[in-house]
Parts: structure tokens; sequence; C-alpha cells
């Protein structure tokens, strides 16, 4: 399983993060209303990824997840407000930001879960951002395919999780064969096929 340095982990997330924006500016403005996942419009999926990026900057400045829940907006319009695509980039920059901040990988995050090293919540959301990129294409009709190193960071996180995958959190893993394509397996991971 690959080892990331802070340097490396910064990277990945700034590239998932663009890869991301790229398939969040395709969007069609008669798209977002369209089903993106099981009950989640395509503008409840960016507004996900909007959450959890306005997370990032109280988390790493030590906050716990109890001071935090209720801070930010949870409704999909109040998220992204009257500019979709502006509400996501502002909360990509500012959540990039954070973790580029000196020894922000170093810290240690305290989530609804526990308290968890920033280094492996970045990988997670890394994650995250990568397997939506795929959502947000495929329920668009955009850009499924995936930068090799981004799916693989992806894998390494998803590897991670336990095999009955984790309830509330993430889809209940599908069966997938060691030998499938990398995507397929990350996707497999998340209870996706593509």
């Amino acid at each position: 399983m690959a080892a990331y340095s802070p340097v490396e982990l910064l990277e990945l997330f700034q590239r998932a993060q663009a890869s991301f924006t790229d398939r969040v500016d395709a969007i069609k403005p008669d798209q977002w209303d369209d089903e993106s996942l099981p009950g989640w419009t395509v503008a409840d999926l960016v507004a996900h990824l909007v959450n959890e990026a306005l997370w990032v900057p109280p988390l790493l400045a030590g906050e716990p997840y109890d001071l935090i829940e209720g801070r930010f907006p949870d409704g999909t319009d109040d998220l992204l407000g009257d500019d979709p695509v502006a509400g996501w980039e502002s909360a990509a920059d500012g959540a990039l930001s954070a973790f580029a901040e000196d020894d922000a990988l170093r810290h240690t995050v305290h989530l609804s879960r526990g308290p968890v090293p920033a280094a492996e919540y970045i990988l997670e959301l890394t994650a995250d951002l990568v397997v939506h990129s795929y959502d947000l294409a495929a329920a668009t009709g955009g850009d499924t395919d995936l930068e090799g190193e981004l799916v693989t960071a992806g894998l390494v996180f998803a590897q991670r999780l336990p095999e009955d995958g984790v309830p509330g959190m993430f889809d209940p893993p599908l069966d997938v064969p060691p030998s499938a394509p990398p995507l397929t397996r990350l996707l497999g991971h998340f209870g996706r096929r593509p």
C-alpha cells in the first residue's frame, strides 16, 4: 500500500479538487436537478462536496466535530447560493488553503467517529472527490476517465475500509475481482459499477 508524504498528499488533493471542478464547470444549466445518485440531484452532490470543504478549516484548527456541527447551512440551496460553481470554488479554495498551512497534515482532526490524523483525513477527502468526480460525470454525460494516480490514491484509502463497508457513510462495497481495472475496483469499494 502506498505511503504518501505531506507534499504528495496535498498535491493529490489539489488535483482531485481540480478534477471535480472540471466536472462542475461542465454542468449545463438544465442538469442541476437531474439525478446523480439515488435520492440525490446533481446540485445535492455538489453541495455535499461544498459542505465537506467548509468543514476543513475549523477541523484543522483543532475544533471538535460537535462544536462545528450546525455551523454551516445544510440545505442544498443554502450551500450553493445563487452561483453553484462559485460556491464550490470558494469552499474548495478554503479547504486547500487550510491543508496547505505549515504542518497542517501533522495535526489530528476530531471527526464524528473520533480523532483521525489529518494525513488520513486528506486522503479520505481525496478519495471522495475522485469517486464523486466519476458520479458527477456519469450523471451529466461528462468525462468519466479519471487520472490514474488519483484512482490509485482513492484505492489506497478504500482498501483501508472494513470489508463490509461503513454503514451510513459509504454505500456497501460490491464484489469486484482483484483483476478488474483500478477504477472498477475503486468504484466497487464504494458500491458503484462503471
